[in-house]
């Protein structure tokens, strides 16, 4: 029996589609929801399996891997055994490595809890007590393309939905007039691309819309959002023509749902160009709250976060930046500036999130998608400068951490091996992660089906225990 979601849409293979539209809305601007469509046709909230603690995902993605033991998870042993060879307990590395490499930054104790954080992190820190460290991460392999699709889709290698199109599947959205899942990275697009958000086997409309947070001017991050020559109620009367069209032509073509979402993609745009303008203009905050986030894109983002959170956006992901900026194999110095770049914004975003009574039902999770070795990276004749200061990558263990959404606050959930390698305490598989993600949702992660191809499918395939002790 397939679960009541599925009477959504049984949707065919639409990998071409998102191909073509995986940059999101940029080309969109038809269509005219001022004449409702039917409710089945809406994106409109779902029904929980039981009573959710979060009701929407912020993820912070540090894209790269930042490194776990000059981050959260402090090794006094790599001071001790610096330079020196260590046991990795025939554990390979990606690229060849040395000796141990001691962490440059200076770890210390914050809030009630006792958080042991990085200086790195120091405005992160200030709300250490609402901080849940998962120091015991694990993935499958130690490179980037698999491993951001493990943590963004479930899957390392063949196409699946990502953990934003599930969830707004899940439980739909909470505001029509903007899309439910929104991916913003400033100058450009990671590793990967659109599949980071693609809505695969499932219907089109879940996929998330990329946006280039970088830009200033709001009607310029988001193309072709206004007709500058038709407007007001010419541009509704020609819409509703559009509509009519659409829907002759849908019915003809047997509701082909490649053709439907991308319908609804135009609908979408055309209710976006009032709401869209207001949601991501941040210059509409009052300058103290600005000032509270500082310079740069990483706060812009995040204060999008928090205004399109308020506007019922169900989930949205905040890239570092384009490519795989925290890839720090030569020199791992070079953290300092990445965290510069996005410390203070993310200690304002939770403090404005705690002022506006907003982190409870909130999920926040910071990571990358794996983290970095205890073991300085040897140099290599065209792939680093020959600055052996830097870390290769490394899945065997790493840190990630959540706030609100119902998670333990000033909680440290599993352990690393004493140089911070591997995971030797209550590992948690990226699968537990979202398995558990889910929960706090209100959502069984082996419930959630969509019958694809004569199987139904769940986001954690076959996989993910939930970790019940770092939940409050």
């Amino acid at each position: 029996m397939h679960h009541p979601w599925q009477a959504r849409d049984l949707i065919t293979d639409r990998r071409d589609f998102l191909r073509r539209c995986g940059m999101g809305f940029g080309t969109m601007a038809l269509g005219n929801l001022m004449q409702s469509a039917s409710a089945a046709q809406k994106p409109l909230p779902g029904t929980p399996h039981y009573a959710p603690k979060a009701k929407r995902v912020v993820h912070l993605f540090m894209n790269g891997g930042p490194s776990q033991v000059d981050t959260f998870d402090p090794k006094p042993a790599l001071q001790e055994q610096h330079g020196k060879q260590i046991s990795l307990d025939g554990r390979k590395t990606e690229r060849p490595t040395g000796a141990a490499l001691r962490s440059p930054f200076s770890f210390k104790r914050y809030g009630q809890s006792g958080l042991e954080v990085s200086e790195l992190f120091a405005h992160t820190a200030q709300h250490a007590d609402d901080l849940c460290v998962i120091r015991s991460m694990t993935a499958d392999v130690p490179n980037h393309e698999p491993s951001l699709m493990l943590m963004n889709c479930g899957e390392g290698r063949l196409p699946r939905p990502s953990m934003g199109s599930w969830v707004t599947y899940g439980l739909g959205s909470e505001n029509e007039n903007l899309p439910a899942y929104v991916s913003l990275c400033p100058g450009g697009m990671p590793i990967k691309r659109a599949e980071n958000w693609r809505s695969s086997f499932l219907p089109g409309r879940f996929q998330g819309t990329y946006l280039d947070s970088s830009i200033q001017q709001v009607e310029d991050m988001i193309e072709n959002l206004r007709n500058t020559q038709v407007r007001d109620a010419r541009q509704a009367k020609q819409l509703d023509f559009l509509r009519q069209v659409n829907e002759q032509h849908l019915r003809e073509q047997q509701h082909d749902p490649q053709l439907e979402a991308r319908i609804r993609s135009f609908e979408l745009a055309y209710r976006m160009q009032t709401d869209a303008t207001d949601a991501f203009d941040i210059s509409r905050e009052p300058q103290h709250i600005r000032d509270m986030y500082g310079p740069g894109n990483f706060a812009r983002q995040c204060l999008m976060a928090r205004r399109l959170i308020e506007r019922g956006v169900r989930f949205v992901q905040l890239w570092h930046g384009a490519g795989q900026p925290w890839d720090s194999h030569d020199d791992i110095e070079d953290h300092r500036r990445l965290a510069k770049e996005c410390d203070q914004a993310i200690g304002a975003f939770l403090t404005d999130l705690k002022m506006r009574g907003l982190l409870d039902e909130t999920l926040v999770l910071w990571g990358g998608e794996f983290g970095r070795t205890p073991v300085v990276e040897l140099p290599q004749a065209g792939s680093n400068k020959g600055v052996m200061k830097g870390r290769d990558h490394n899945h065997y263990g790493f840190s990630v951490w959540m706030a609100g959404g119902g998670v333990k606050g000033g909680h440290v959930h599993g352990s690393t091996d004493e140089f911070g390698f591997a995971a030797v305490d209550q590992p948690v598989h990226v699968h537990d992660l979202h398995a558990t993600m889910f929960h706090l949702l209100g959502m069984n992660h082996e419930e959630l089906t969509f019958h694809y191809s004569g199987r139904d499918f769940r986001p954690t395939d076959v996989h993910g225990k939930i970790v019940t002790n770092i939940i409050a």
